[in-house]
């Protein structure tokens, strides 16, 4: 039983890591580039949106995060900033998956 727990625990962590590597960083920032994602965003500072890595942090274990991140790119919600009411911008792709490989690679940070 020891032993069959170790192996669930072992290939439940390979499978882990496997899909972590699948993320194309690379491919990620480009597309939010592109986009640009990065005028009010930045990786680790904090411009008029959130830093990816606090998005990162606030989503961290919640069994939802990937579809409410995708979401949040793909359908241009309000948001607020500096006081005044916002279409946030989406996303030019409609790829789904690249749009799932930024969704990735933000909750990867």
């Amino acid at each position: 039983m020891k032993l069959l727990s170790t192996l669930l625990l072992a290939s439940g962590l390979m499978a882990a890591s496997f899909a972590h590597a699948a993320v194309d960083a690379d491919a990620a920032q480009a597309l939010l580039k592109k986009s640009d994602c990065f005028k009010c965003h930045a990786i680790d500072k904090k411009k008029d949106g959130p830093p990816y890595k606090e998005v990162a942090k606030k989503y961290k274990g919640k069994a939802d995060a990937e579809d409410k991140l995708t979401k949040h790119i793909t359908l241009s919600p309000m948001v607020e900033i500096d006081g005044k009411k916002e279409e946030h911008k989406s996303i030019k792709s409609k790829d789904a998956g690249e749009i799932k490989n930024v969704v990735q690679w933000i909750l990867s940070l």
